[in-house]
């Protein structure tokens, strides 16, 4: 078979090759949301009681934020790994994902006087999220790439980005559980960076083992 033709059979089958390593997803992330929740709970307090002022919006905010992310990730993820996909619509929804990000700090800043600003955003935890996000994430970092070796990237290095943006969903939805701090300025920026970190590292590894 010639080149042209085995990418024109690949492209072909980018309907249907989905399938094929989607059951294996949701399960990888079904176990390693489970491990990740059991390591979380081993290794962190539980978080002190909700404060009322916060426990209306911004303490169910951060697992819709958080939840966004993993929908997202996991829509571009699953494109990435499909030769021929098309992307924008995953890009799409990764966008939304970041405009809800972006309209929930800029509510948080409407609603929050100056000087509270930089009290809200620093928190009382942030080196703690930066810790601990990744180490949740570890677990379904590893599962998830394992998972994605089923698929055909034309990307692996994308590809690991994105799985590295899903299992940072996960690690930092477990995170939230524990975290007393509810911020919208708080996730926007210590949250980001602790899950982008995440995907750097899956970036990283995935342009080796995801190589096909």
């Amino acid at each position: 078979m010639r080149t042209d033709d085995l990418i024109n059979a690949i492209a072909a089958d980018a309907g249907t090759s989905p399938r094929r390593f989607a059951p294996a997803l949701w399960a990888a992330l079904a176990v390693s949301a489970v491990a990740a929740w059991f390591v979380g709970w081993s290794m962190m307090p539980p978080r002190p009681p909700v404060d009322p002022a916060f426990a209306a919006v911004r303490f169910p905010m951060k697992f819709v934020l958080t939840g966004a992310f993993g929908v997202a990730a996991a829509a571009l993820a699953m494109r990435l790994a499909t030769p021929g996909a098309a992307l924008r619509p995953a890009r799409g929804v990764l966008f939304a994902a970041l405009a809800l990000l972006a309209a929930a700090v800029l509510a948080e800043l409407y609603v929050t006087p100056g000087d509270l600003w930089e009290t809200r955003m620093v928190g009382q935890n942030w080196l703690v999220c930066l810790i601990h996000v990744p180490i949740l994430s570890a677990i379904p970092l590893v599962v998830t790439l394992l998972a994605f070796r089923r698929g055909a990237p034309g990307s692996p290095t994308r590809l690991g980005a994105a799985a590295g943006l899903l299992a940072g969903a996960v690690g930092a939805t477990v995170y939230a559980a524990h975290c007393p701090d509810d911020s919208p300025l708080f996730l926007g920026v210590w949250y980001t960076l602790a899950v982008g970190l995440v995907t750097i590292v899956g970036a990283a590894i995935g342009s080796r083992i995801l190589r096909w």
